[in-house]
Order: C-alpha cells, then sequence, then structure tokens
C-alpha cells in the first residue's frame, strides 16, 4: 500500500508540475503576444508621428514658399508700377514742352502776322491821310463860325412900326434859312458818317482778311 500512495503522489506532482509549466508556458505566451502588440503599437505610433511631422515640415515649406511667390509678385508689381509713372511722368512732361513749344510758335506766328498787319494798315493810313490831306474843321466848328458871323446885334429902338414888320418877316425868313441849312447839314453828316463807316467796315475787312491769310499760311518746313 505505501508503495502505491507513493506512486500516486509521484503522478500527482507530475500531474501538476507539468500544469504549473504549462500555465507559465501560456502566460509566457501571452506576455510575448502582447509586448508584440505593444511594440506594434509604438512602432505605428512612431510611423504616425513621422508622417505628421513630415506634413508638417511639407505644410510649413509650401507656406514659406507662397509667402516668397507673393513677396517676389508684389515686388514685380511695385517695379511695373514704378515704370508706369515714369512713363507717364515722362510722357505728360514730353506733352506739356511740345505744347508749350507749340505755344510759343503760335505766339510768334501771330506776333508775326500783327507786325505785318500794323506796318500795312499804317501805309494804309499813311497813304490815307495823304489823301485828305490838311484836316478839315468839324461840324461843329463851322456851326460856330456861321452863327457868329450870321449873330448881329439886333437893334429895334429907332424902328417904328412899319419898319419893325419888315424887320420881322426878314427874321421869319433868316430863320427859315437857318432850318433849310440845318436840314441840308444833316443830310450831309448823315452821308459823310456812312462814307466813314463803310471806309472803316472796308478797312476792317481788309485787316481781318490780311490776317486770316497769314495765320493759315502752311509754315514752311527745312
Amino acid at each position: 500500500m505505501a508503495d502505491i500512495e507513493e506512486v500516486v503522489e509521484e503522478v500527482i506532482e507530475e500531474v501538476v508540475e507539468e500544469e504549473e509549466e504549462e500555465e507559465v508556458e501560456e502566460m509566457q505566451k501571452r506576455q510575448e503576444k502582447d509586448l508584440q502588440e505593444l511594440q506594434s503599437l509604438i512602432e505605428a505610433h512612431f510611423i504616425q508621428r513621422k508622417k505628421e511631422e513630415e506634413e508638417l515640415v511639407a505644410l510649413v515649406n509650401r507656406i514659406e514658399k507662397r509667402r516668397a511667390e507673393r513677396a517676389e509678385q508684389q515686388r514685380i508689381r511695385a517695379e511695373r508700377e514704378k515704370e508706369r509713372q515714369a512713363r507717364l511722368a515722362e510722357e505728360k512732361e514730353r506733352k506739356e514742352q511740345e505744347e508749350q513749344r507749340k505755344k510759343q510758335d503760335e505766339d510768334a506766328k501771330k506776333k508775326k502776322v500783327l507786325t505785318n498787319m500794323t506796318h500795312q494798315y499804317g501805309g494804309i493810313q499813311q497813304k490815307g491821310e495823304g489823301r485828305k490831306g490838311a484836316k478839315k474843321p468839324t461840324e461843329r466848328e463851322k456851326k460856330k463860325k456861321i452863327l457868329a458871323e450870321r449873330q448881329k446885334p439886333l437893334n429895334t429902338d429907332h424902328l417904328n412900326e412899319e419898319k419893325l414888320k419888315e424887320k420881322a418877316t426878314d427874321l421869319w425868313q433868316w430863320l427859315m434859312g437857318l432850318e433849310a441849312e440845318k436840314f441840308d447839314l444833316g443830310e450831309k453828316l448823315k452821308r459823310q458818317k456812312y462814307e466813314v463807316s463803310a471806309e472803316v467796315s472796308c478797312t476792317v475787312t481788309l485787316i481781318q482778311m490780311m490776317f486770316l491769310s497769314q495765320l493759315w499760311r502752311p509754315s514752311k518746313t527745312p
């Protein structure tokens, strides 16, 4: 009996040892599996982190590149605008100088025309004055002279009634003669005014024609 119990105990011990070994082995397998999973997670984390860092670096590089491109575009636009403003300023100055030159040429041309007109008009005026000769007395001066010659003191103290009637008749006829002369002088004055007006109008027309002919005469280019 004792031997059987010992054998049973030995068998039990062996079974227990085998079970313990299996449990230990199973535990080791689970630990290895957990360790592998942890390592996989760690590797995946570092891979994702590296990818994110690379994407972040690429994003920063793109931002810097775009910023540099915008700065370059702004610089180019600023240079083009500066050149455009310079061209506009040069064009404006050139136009102003051209307008100033044209104005000076026109002023010189008009001055020359006016000088020629003055000389020509002076010659016409001298000819007219030569034809007129000495200055004639005006109509007012003529009237004053005639009235001074005809105006005599009226002395009727020594005249009788018959002589007074004759004197009154003479005075009446004299007044009528003055009225007739006044009318004739008025008509003559009208004719003279018309003649003077016609002469002035003709002279003005002649001056205008000379001015226009000088003004519109094509300039000779060398």
